[in-house]
């Protein structure tokens, strides 16, 4: 019976939410052509939501590393796509990689992001969406979006802590050893994403 309404709340919000960011595409004041692979990881020194430094160099010497965005836990796509990450979690630490999310949200919201996903690995809040524009996953939403979303109940400068509306392109990277980019899912439709065991395929 959990499951059942877990499935109709899923579907409910979804039926709410995607509507609204149907028409959404990167803005290019804030974005460029997606990096490749072969191109080199921009590198981040960064804290997660538990406090823990999260030095993208000094993660490298130890293995690659995959990289998620995520746009916030109003986002039903994001809890779905998090909730399968952190139950597969396994396939990707097995091939000793290390994995760390990047949101534009609050450490409050990606408190709510963990107890609705039971995720263990860390979680960063982007401040001032700058590893997200290193990334070149950020983009700013259109008023007229903006607007939509508030109809939903989802104020995205109060969830993001923010004066600019931005969020990321869902967007999943494996960085190798050697800082270059070895695998790379970039897709604008916000409810395309990738599996775990496709980027597990990939280390």
């Amino acid at each position: 019976m959990k499951n059942v309404l877990r499935g109709a709340a899923f579907a409910l919000l979804t039926a709410l939410v995607a509507p609204a960011v149907q028409a959404q595409t990167p803005a290019p004041m804030l974005t460029a052509t997606a990096l490749a692979v072969g191109d080199a990881a921009p590198m981040f020194k960064a804290k997660d939501a538990a406090g823990h430094e999260m030095d993208l160099k000094q993660m490298l010497r130890k293995g690659p590393v995959v990289l998620y965005f995520y746009r916030g836990q109003w986002c039903p796509f994001c809890n779905k796509q998090l909730s399968q990450l952190q139950d597969s979690l396994q396939q990707l630490t097995a091939k000793g990689a290390q994995v760390v999310v990047i949101s534009p949200e609050t450490q409050e919201n990606i408190g709510k992001t963990v107890t609705k996903t039971k995720a263990s690995f860390p979680i960063v809040h982007d401040q001032d969406f700058a590893i997200m524009k290193a990334y070149h996953t950020a983009f700013t939403v259109q008023p007229d979006v903006v607007s939509k979303y508030k109809g939903f109940g989802v104020d995205l400068l109060a969830a993001n802590g923010a004066d600019a509306a931005v969020l990321p392109v869902p967007a999943t990277y494996i960085i190798g050893k050697d800082g270059k980019i070895k695998y790379a899912h970039f897709n604008p439709d916000y409810r395309q994403r990738v599996s775990v065991k496709e980027v597990a395929a990939a280390l």
